[in-house]
């Protein structure tokens, strides 16, 4: 044994650590959800959701925590996400994830995440977001 076999080698921090915790991916949901309310290019999205997003923000917080790395709040609360079939009522094409995905990008440069950071996110929300498409378009 060489004495790099000693080294521990750090833990890479998560993403949910590069975020900034709780308290930086509740901002940047919050920005997300107030973009879609305030600017007309989200509309299409908008649409999908209740009158009220409280509920809306609390379970993407929930979700994104755990997503990124942090706490399992949203499994805690209601088991495997499933996003695909909670997603299926929802008339999501193209349109709609490129909607969403302009509004996270948006939200992710507004509360100041590096952009580095926001690269490699927004690259894995398109892959989630591509596969809970259920419309051709």
């Amino acid at each position: 044994m060489n004495e790099k076999d000693d080294e521990v080698s750090p833990a890479q921090p998560t993403a949910f650590e590069l975020v900034g915790g709780e308290a930086r991916v509740r901002e940047l949901v919050d920005r997300f959800y107030d973009l879609m309310d305030l600017e007309p290019e989200f509309a299409g999205i908008r649409a999908l959701h209740p009158e009220s997003m409280e509920g809306s923000r609390d379970k993407l917080f929930w979700f994104l925590c755990g997503w990124l790395g942090g706490p399992d709040h949203y499994i805690s609360r209601f088991g495997h996400p499933r996003l695909r079939a909670w997603h299926l009522p929802f008339a999501i094409a193209s349109s709609e994830r490129d909607q969403w995905l302009r509004c996270m990008a948006w939200a992710m440069e507004d509360v100041g995440l590096a952009e580095p950071l926001r690269e490699r996110l927004l690259g894995s929300f398109f892959e989630t977001a591509d596969w809970t498409r259920n419309r051709n378009g």
